[in-house]
């Protein structure tokens, strides 16, 4: 008994100094446990207190219910539309969008759409549309993976593979989802993409989408790339780690925001320097640039096989269909078939617009003149628009159907006498009366010259582009289309009303401020 006593009392002395580390702070500093005991007492208040408070919220009484309503003012979803937006009046179309067109009404000579090689209402694209229509239906109703290919999309990409030299195409159902497909399915996080700043808003979408580091090169400076290429060389070399950086250079053929053509071959070398993929968007210069209308890789006679990794194109210029397509390896298409978004979610292209596709291509293919001429006509456009340059600012290649009009005198000239101009009593008073930027004064002067050329029976337009989007919104501009069915005299009497307007319309501008 007095055994196990003298061991319990061992137990307790030995734990009793296993916690001294304990109380010794305390005997020494008795405060210290004051103020550790009144923290967690308030701690412990604040808690309870603050938990009872969002339990039990204050109760309003039905007078005090209604006030808070009636008192509410929601933001707009919506920002306020300026009623000079273009979306305020866009004009409409009552008639094919052939060699003429009506715009509200009017018949007029189509400078406006991209209707290059008059295919829209050509006789066997229709009929091969309307055969289509009564096979298949009007559409799909699915993508390619699930019921949603059709022998004629087949047979399309079987064609536009022979026609650009490629081992392989692939479709898609709309344009625009072509280019923003094509590129996520390659670039991803960890790669590098070079790209032109003045790439349409299509690509930059499909910038967005992989995520890609972005360096962007002033347009057609193929310096800039080279030193941007250099640079980005010299970062891989200093990694510790030796990971592989992916680089890819994106370009257009012909820039739909310029109307120039790339340089192309300047680009491949570079290509070939720094091991990069080089993705081209041949959109514009599909069906329009080359002697067969191969688009840029024929016009600087370049081996799609060895150069280029991908060429992208819209079917709906140059083919008056709708859809797009990928051309390249068989590696490189096959690929999207798995992991570009456009193809996998969307459903396939309508077979009507397949077959009217193809149409066109068998077309341009059996008639290299209708390239040849819509070249011709093109050239003799731009040097007409060009003996004008007091007046109008011609910008693009002289080769380009999409020909860019602006004021030869800028907003910054037109106001550079009159830095506290006032408006006068006009038409356009209420537009005058708020204050605008340089770039609205612009659209604005434009748009006045696209309806006194409606007047006078010619459909023009005025670019347009998500400016608040565009990661460099381009200066505004009529978008001026030519097409190979424009006759001599034809283009010289448009040409004469489009000066004559962009002259009228800047003298108007300029008195309507003192």
């Amino acid at each position: 008994m007095s055994q196990n006593i003298n061991t319990i009392a061992m137990q307790s002395t030995t734990s009793a100094n296993d916690y001294s580390y304990l109380w010794e702070p305390l005997a020494k500093h008795p405060y210290c446990f004051i103020v550790e005991a009144v923290f967690i007492a308030i701690s412990t208040w604040y808690i309870i207190h603050r938990k009872s408070r969002l339990e039990q919220p204050p109760e309003l009484t039905e007078q005090e219910i209604d006030d808070l309503v009636d008192d509410w003012n929601p933001e707009p979803l919506v920002p306020p539309v300026d009623p000079y937006h273009f979306s305020q009046r866009a004009p409409e179309v009552s008639s094919i969008y052939g060699h003429k067109i009506k715009v509200n009404g009017k018949e007029c000579l189509n400078l406006g759409t991209h209707n290059y090689l008059g295919l829209v209402q050509n006789e066997d694209c229709l009929k091969a549309a309307i055969e289509a229509c009564q096979q298949y239906g009007v559409g799909s109703c699915g993508p390619r993976g699930f019921f949603g290919t059709a022998a004629v999309h087949l047979q399309l990409e079987q064609e536009i593979a022979k026609f650009m030299g490629a081992e392989e195409a692939i479709l898609y159902s709309y344009g625009y989802s072509a280019i923003s497909s094509a590129i996520p399915a390659y670039a991803k996080v960890n790669d590098v993409i070079f790209v032109d700043e003045a790439v349409s808003f299509a690509i930059q979408q499909g910038l967005v989408a992989s995520r890609s580091k972005i360096k962007f090169f002033a347009h057609n400076d193929v310096a800039q790339l080279a030193s941007l290429l250099d640079e980005q060389a010299e970062i891989d070399r200093k990694k510790k780690k030796k990971q592989t950086t992916n680089r890819f250079i994106v370009v257009e053929g012909l820039y739909i925001n310029r109307g120039d053509i790339c340089p192309l071959p300047d680009i491949i070398a570079l290509k070939h320097k720094h091991k990069c993929r080089l993705i081209l968007d041949d959109t514009c210069g599909f069906g329009v640039l080359g002697a067969t209308g191969r688009g840029t890789i024929e016009h600087f006679n370049v081996d799609i096989s060895l150069d280029i990794d991908l060429v992208v194109a819209s079917l709906e210029y140059a083919c008056a269909a709708y859809g797009g397509f990928c051309a390249g390896s068989h590696f490189i298409v096959d690929h999207q078939r798995l992991s570009g978004l456009g193809y996998c979610f969307s459903a396939s292209l309508p077979p009507l617009q397949a077959a009217a596709a193809l149409c066109s291509i068998q077309l341009i293919q059996r008639d290299p003149q209708l390239v040849a001429k819509l070249r011709s006509n093109a050239t003799r456009m731009h040097q007409l628009l060009s003996a004008h340059s007091s007046i109008v600012r011609v910008d693009c290649d002289q080769r380009s159907p999409i020909q860019h009009l602006r004021f030869a005198t800028s907003i910054d000239d037109a106001l550079a006498n009159r830095p506290e101009a006032i408006p006068k009593e006009t038409d356009d008073t209420a537009f005058y009366a708020k204050k605008r930027t340089n770039y609205e004064y612009d659209n604005f002067r434009l748009e006045k010259v696209v309806d006194i050329a409606h007047q006078n029976g010619y459909a023009l337009t005025v670019a347009r582009y998500l400016t608040d989007r565009e990661k460099f919104p381009p200066e505004p501009s009529i978008r001026l289309t030519v097409n190979s069915m424009l006759t001599e005299q034809e283009m010289t009497q448009a040409v004469k009303v489009i000066v004559d307007a962009f002259a009228e319309v800047h003298q108007k501008f300029c008195d309507a401020l003192v």
